[in-house]
């Protein structure tokens, strides 16, 4: 009997950030600081609302409205042009749904966040790398990649995994120097720890434009990576169609629950801020008397660049994980010697540095 024929699919599939090493007793604590989760969990409200009994026996608003209504009241947007997803990648997946046929093009950075280009292959578009300068996003490159078939223009900002960024007059000269009908979508995951006062978030740059789309997450700072939950903001007759597309109850209860609280906790919120700022540069600093060096420091995580050190990304990687050390291999993301590493919390920060002085004692 022969199988029913199915899409041929050509491309990588996503690998998140190794979470257990198999060659470790299972009694050895791992420190995870591969996928640029929360370094301090949750806010105190959240945690009091999932301490609460919460009943689980009625479906959820499937318009997420009262969450729609606290995202519009914190970032003064119109909640009309907000839609919530299950993670901020379904609205990629959705975006790509919506908007991609098979033949169009979609132009993304050669270094950046992989669901862009695997939602885009999914629907049958053609995938365009436009190259980087020193991992920074180059918009001339981008604008030299756009032809006649191009739909989207996908970017992080600050970008993933690079840590590098453009800022607002860099954002805008972009979004200028793009065709009106391309469709500029901006990632503002990390948003929140930007301290360069030359940069400004997507959402605040284009709350305005029809053609720019911005994706938000709660997986980060508000540390609900767990419950899956993200949003985007864009025009009203593209949110109006995404709401036709997306599916029945995609965001759970107690996803939209903890999301309003933690956007209500705003002391939570600076105090990760400053924790993230204060370990970044004593991290930094720390590593570059290995000849390690890194990316200017912008959201929670750094890349580690090993060229000019003595000993190579790979076989620190497998150093640390003898110690329980879990980094982010860059080999997936098409960059050698290299390590992304996750801000975490301040036991997490001390065991990490205490584990690259070991491993470069005698080096």
């Amino acid at each position: 009997m022969k199988l029913t024929k199915f899409k041929k699919l050509n491309f990588q599939s996503y690998k998140p950030g190794k979470y257990e090493i198999p060659s470790l007793k299972k009694t050895k604590k791992i420190i995870k600081l591969s996928a640029n989760e929360s370094a301090l969990g949750v806010s105190s409200k959240v945690k009091k609302i999932l301490r609460n009994k919460i009943s689980t026996s009625k479906y959820p608003d499937y318009t997420s409205k009262l969450l729609r209504k606290q995202i519009s009241n914190k970032f003064k947007c119109n909640a009309n042009k907000v839609i919530c997803g299950s993670g901020s990648d379904e609205i990629i997946q959705m975006l790509c749904q919506l908007f991609l046929n098979k033949g169009d093009e979609v132009v993304v950075p050669e270094f950046s966040f992989l669901m862009y280009r695997i939602y885009a292959s999914i629907s049958g578009a053609k995938v365009v790398f436009s190259k980087e300068n020193n991992f920074k996003i180059s918009i001339d490159n981008i604008i030299k990649k756009v032809n006649k078939k191009t739909k989207i223009v996908f970017l992080a900002n600050p970008n993933n995994p690079t840590g590098t960024y453009l800022d607002r007059n860099e954002l805008t000269s972009l979004r200028k120097r793009l065709r009106k009908d391309i469709l500029l979508v901006i990632d503002d995951a990390y948003y929140e720890y930007m301290r360069d006062k030359k940069y400004a978030s997507g959402l605040k740059i284009f709350k305005n434009n029809k053609n720019v789309f911005i994706l938000r997450t709660f997986s980060k700072i508000y540390g609900l990576a767990a419950l899956r939950i993200g949003w985007g903001y864009g025009d009203k007759k593209i949110i109006d169609a995404l709401n036709l597309i997306k599916p029945p109850f995609n965001v759970n209860e107690i996803a939209q629950i903890c999301a309003i609280e933690a956007l209500k906790d705003n002391k939570f919120i600076n105090k990760s801020i400053k924790h993230n700022l204060y370990w970044s540069k004593k991290i930094k600093k720390t590593l570059e008397r290995f000849n390690i060096y890194t990316n200017k420091i912008s959201a929670n995580f750094l890349l580690l660049n090993f060229n000019r050190c003595k000993l190579s990304a790979n076989y620190t990687e497998k150093k640390l994980e003898k110690k329980g050390i879990i980094l982010r291999e860059m080999r997936t993301y098409g960059i050698d010697n290299h390590l992304r590493l996750t801000i975490g919390n301040t036991d997490e920060n001390k065991l990490f540095l205490g584990a690259i002085e070991g491993i470069f004692k005698y080096v």
